[in-house]
């Protein structure tokens, strides 16, 4: 004989699940917004990490029910590695303080992650272009979004998202290296670099409430996100990195090249000796740049590899265990019966 496990009344609550708010001066929203994942998600875990908050933040997220927990290095990304490091759950919804995104929607995150086996689910912004940020924000979203595309592979769309549910598998195996906000961009390229199974979910998105401001920079923070896209494609894609700097030295020692060896073909004479051996200079550059784009490349595959094996070997939510079975198939249920109630 043994026990049976008498399942919960929602399957949400057969989960361990995890809610991180990261905040830096949001006292005008933190409690609204800890309140509504507390009605969301009742069974859940919610942790909001201050990043040196001087408007009292902590106090009215203590008082509207969270765990409170301090993260001393500035910056977003800091708090997420932080968060990422203390935090041991099942399922975790990472969400700002800042009132933009509905606690509502976490069910649903958390409902597409079981149900699709994903590793992280991203709440893309439905709105975001309209009137819920500044014109050269939502400009700089779709160029960085292009951009993003074009260079790491098509898995998002909106890769500044900051509502976002991730497995126990991602977040213990996610290195988060960046300090600032850039972290979102540096999860995504995680999930694209390993393949990992992923979802977008798209959500609403709102403006600030009044007594809420951004501290983003438009030309600041874009310039940032440009740097970490470069630095992101050195690391995970050398060989294209460095192979354009090849070709591009290639090219400048070819254009210097060509008129001396023109006047060369025609009087036998090399008149233009200082330009010739710089032209022969670009293009030994660009062999050794060519050398270490082969060479790079072979160690980020192995890195790779490595961050792969790393990712297999953690727990992950199983059909091998039957509580973790039973959850998804409720979850299988509750997402079929919604979508016969949307039909009907």
């Amino acid at each position: 004989m043994y026990r049976v496990k008498t399942m919960p009344e929602t399957w949400a609550e057969s989960l361990d699940i995890a809610v991180l708010l990261p905040c830096y001066n949001e006292a005008a929203t933190i409690g609204p917004v800890v309140r509504g994942f507390r009605a969301a998600l009742p069974s859940a875990r919610i942790y909001v990490y201050d990043n040196n908050s001087t408007d009292g933040t902590a106090l009215h997220a203590m008082l509207a029910g969270a765990i409170v927990l301090r993260e001393r290095r500035q910056g977003k990304g800091h708090v997420v590695r932080r968060m990422f490091s203390d935090i041991d759950a099942d399922i975790y919804i990472m969400a700002d303080g800042d009132g933009t995104y509905q606690p509502d929607d976490a069910e649903e995150l958390v409902r597409t992650l079981v149900t699709e086996r994903s590793d992280m689910v991203v709440g893309t912004r439905r709105g975001v272009h309209d009137d819920a940020g500044r014109q050269g924000h939502a400009l700089g979203n779709r160029i960085f979004n292009m951009l993003y595309r074009s260079i790491f592979g098509p898995d998002f769309t909106d890769i500044f998202s900051g509502y976002r549910a991730f497995s126990r598998r991602f977040v213990k195996s996610f290195p988060a290296v960046s300090g600032g906000f850039e972290i979102e961009t540096e999860m995504s390229v995680h999930a694209s670099r390993l393949k990992l199974p992923v979802t977008e979910l798209e959500l609403d998105y709102g403006r600030r409430p009044e007594g809420s401001h951004s501290k983003l920079s438009t030309f600041r923070d874009g310039a940032k996100i440009l740097w970490m896209f470069a630095m992101l494609m050195k690391e995970t894609r050398p060989f294209a990195f460095f192979g354009q700097l090849s070709a591009l030295f290639m090219a400048a020692s070819l254009g210097f090249m060509a008129p001396v060896l023109a006047e060369y073909f025609e009087t036998g004479l090399v008149s233009r000796m200082p330009t010739w051996v710089f032209s022969m200079a670009l293009m030994m550059v660009s062999f050794m740049l060519f050398t270490a784009a082969l060479i790079l490349d072979s160690v980020a595959r192995a890195r790779a590899e490595q961050l792969r094996i790393h990712y297999m070997g953690i727990e992950a939510i199983g059909l091998n265990d039957k509580p973790a079975a039973i959850t998804i198939h409720q979850a299988e249920n509750s997402t079929r019966r919604k979508k016969k109630a949307k039909a009907a």
